[in-house]
């Protein structure tokens, strides 16, 4: 009895075990399916992990790009997305995929990055600047840094250029203790000014904010307009949004949350905007003058911007995944004044004494 006992025991165990396999098996389909390539880490890796925040960020920034991809795809079907994984040899990788010239988008790219190792004395010179205390251990600071970043370049001068980034860093000091931060926001980039769809574009992200505190979205809109300056310009980049860098407070599940927000109100924010003006009849002189807003967006990335320069700082970093942000197209002339009372000039004097959208 007590055998046949034991060997009931031993089948309903094996069930149990094939059962969790089979679901196990449906789970990573189910996962492959959701996103754009397999995860940097693995989707094993992932789901052993799964309660740990770095692995729920790496799901997160995956599930960014997946959707931001196929939302840019369904407004432009004659365009695709290549997908591209890349491995970084001082440790982990990314996985880009870019869009060049489709029918409404002249140039999309949607990255997400899983990098750990030792932080560049550069980069750390860079962070402290900022007022980090890193307390290295024979010099070296092992980090890890996980994030989805992304530039839409349209084709037509009344859509405009977004970006978004969102990340999680983490940094081991000499003691063992970890400090750890998240950094991120969203924002556009008109060519020419429509009110109605500056205030969609604000009002979206205030309510992302809102559901976690009211004081978030006045304090990191204007934090965005400071950031996206060109001193040089004595002009922002654009019409802002939210930004926002270093947060570690109130705790990491509640910073988590809110960033986790910021993301998924990145579709509802844009893709309407896209919608909307995407068939647009525009002029050349209106082509040439989005061509020039662009050398503007190149001239703020590769001089002011830190996620630019802590890349191009970084040993093994992947030069093309960091220079995506580039438009395909852009133009730089010589003196080159709109007409008082122009279109041209409306934007320029938002760009100049930023406004306010929503209250």
């Amino acid at each position: 009895g007590a055998l046949g006992g034991l060997g009931l025991a031993l089948g309903l165990w094996r069930r149990q075990a094939a059962l969790a396999a089979a679901r196990e098996d449906e789970e990573e389909k189910e996962l492959r399916q959701r996103f754009m390539a397999p995860p940097v880490s693995g989707l094993r890796e992932l789901r052993r992990r799964r309660r740990e925040l770095r692995s729920r960020m790496e799901l997160l920034i995956m599930e960014t790009q997946a959707e931001v991809c196929r939302a840019l795809t369904a407004l432009d079907p004659g365009a695709s997305f290549a997908v591209d994984s890349w491995e970084r040899k001082e440790g982990g990788g990314g996985i880009s995929c870019v869009l060049q010239d489709g029918e409404v988008f002249e140039k999309a790219g949607v990255n997400v990055s899983v990098v750990s190792g030792l932080l560049s004395e550069e980069a750390a010179r860079q962070m402290r600047s900022r007022g980090k205390s890193l307390n290295a251990k024979d010099g070296k600071l092992p980090f890890c840094a996980m994030g989805v970043s992304s530039v839409i370049h349209p084709k037509n001068p009344h859509v405009p250029t977004m970006h978004f980034n969102y990340r999680y860093f983490e940094i081991e000091e000499a003691d063992g203790t970890k400090q750890w931060w998240f950094g991120g926001g969203t924002d556009l980039t008109p060519t020419y000014l429509n009110e109605e769809d500056a205030v969609h574009f604000h009002k979206t992200l205030k309510e992302a904010c809102d559901k976690h505190d009211p004081k978030l979205y006045p304090k990191y809109k204007k934090w965005c307009d400071d950031y996206f300056y060109i001193k040089h310009r004595g002009e922002r980049r654009g019409i802002g949004g939210i930004f926002f860098d270093d947060m570690d407070s109130p705790s990491k599940e509640e910073v988590f949350q809110f960033v986790k927000s910021c993301a998924k109100a990145v579709v509802p924010c844009y893709i309407p905007i896209v919608k909307k003006h995407c068939h647009d009849s525009f002029t050349p002189e209106e082509k040439l003058w989005q061509q020039l807003r662009r050398g503007r967006y190149v001239e703020f990335n590769l001089v002011y911007d830190r996620g630019t320069k802590f890349g191009l700082l970084t040993p093994g970093s992947r030069i093309e995944s960091i220079l995506m942000s580039l438009p395909l197209t852009a133009r730089w002339e010589y003196m080159h004044t709109p007409l008082e009372s122009s279109k041209e000039a409306e934007i320029l004097e938002v760009l100049r004494n930023p406004k306010e959208w929503v209250h």
